[in-house]
């Protein structure tokens, strides 16, 4: 009988990491969720969805969810998360680093001196910090057996990154050019361990925040068009799950460690599709249509 493998889906309360939890329990996977959100308390996002919630989604897809709150900015609390995995499960077989939390400091158009400074280092701590302490503590259980599987969650292919994110500033560009460079450091230190480390990010990403945002939901996304043309080529969080999860299940796998995919580039290789059937590559279209001030047309790019 083949052992069900084991995933820990760190910041897995909504969106991605939500849907990569879902996807990877598609896959029977063991899934431990964990975040801030839970019935019982919100983090500083203020959103109500919970990592029960996402561990329920897990377990009916086929998995088996496990919802654990964990600030993972405390490392005495990330030990004894990945502490209790060792003694539930004996292994981890993919680690999704997928912590955020801090699209409430963003400061469009604000210059590294304009931009607060406790928020923006509030941003750095969310989203680089959380990542090194979580793979330092769950690394160790993760390399045990080969094939284990590291996936850091950024926004931006490294092609789109290599310029300066000058749309979202300072901090918000550092944090996510970081996650990036942490995917390839952990890649060189796994491999001697026949372990991989990758860098994930979606297109536009129709999140729950986004879609409340402009005032929509899934079912009539397409109204917000009318309102920003370019959310025309926007994607369910689906579409990011599965590519995760085509990635978790890809016996070689390794052949990615320590490069930048997308979602819309991984579709492709690895036929499959977004929620409603299509397949949105956002990343070229911004390259090739919105950033060159286009109008907006997704023929083509979806």
């Amino acid at each position: 009988m083949t052992e069900k493998k084991v995933a820990l889906v760190a910041g897995g309360s909504r969106a991605a990491g939500r849907a990569i939890a879902v996807e990877l329990g598609r896959l029977g996977m063991t899934v431990y969720v964990t975040g801030r959100t839970t019935r019982e308390q919100r983090s500083e996002m203020n959103r109500p969805e919970t990592i029960e919630e996402t561990a329920e989604l897990v377990t009916a897809a086929g998995g088996t969810g496990i919802a654990i709150r964990v600030d993972h900015l405390e490392a005495g609390s990330v030990r004894a998360l990945v502490e209790r995995i060792d003694a539930e499960q004996g292994r981890l077989d993919v680690l999704v680093n997928d912590i955020w939390g801090g699209d409430g400091y963003l400061r469009f158009g604000d210059k590294l001196w304009e931009h607060s400074l406790e928020g923006g280092l509030r941003m750095l701590r969310l989203g680089v910090e959380t990542h090194a302490i979580t793979s330092h503590f769950a690394l160790p259980l993760l390399i045990r057996r080969p094939g284990g599987l590291v996936i850091e969650m950024t926004d931006g292919t490294a092609e789109y990154n290599a310029k300066y994110r000058k749309d979202a500033g300072f901090f918000y560009d550092l944090v996510k050019t970081s996650v990036q460079r942490m995917a390839l450091g952990q890649s060189e230190e796994l491999r001697e361990f026949g372990c991989t480390a990758v860098a994930l990010t979606p297109g536009w990403l129709r999140s729950e925040a986004m879609l409340d945002a402009f005032g929509v939901t899934e079912s009539n996304w397409l109204d917000a068009t009318k309102v920003q043309p370019h959310f025309v080529i926007s994607e369910s969080p689906v579409f990011v799950g599965r590519a995760a999860a085509a990635l978790a299940a890809d016996p070689d796998v390794a052949r990615w460690s320590g490069q930048s995919l997308s979602s819309g580039q991984l579709a492709k290789l690895y036929d499959f599709d977004d929620a409603d059937g299509s397949r949105p590559d956002a990343w070229r279209y911004i390259d090739e249509v919105e950033s060159r001030g286009k109008p907006a047309d997704a023929a083509g790019y979806r």
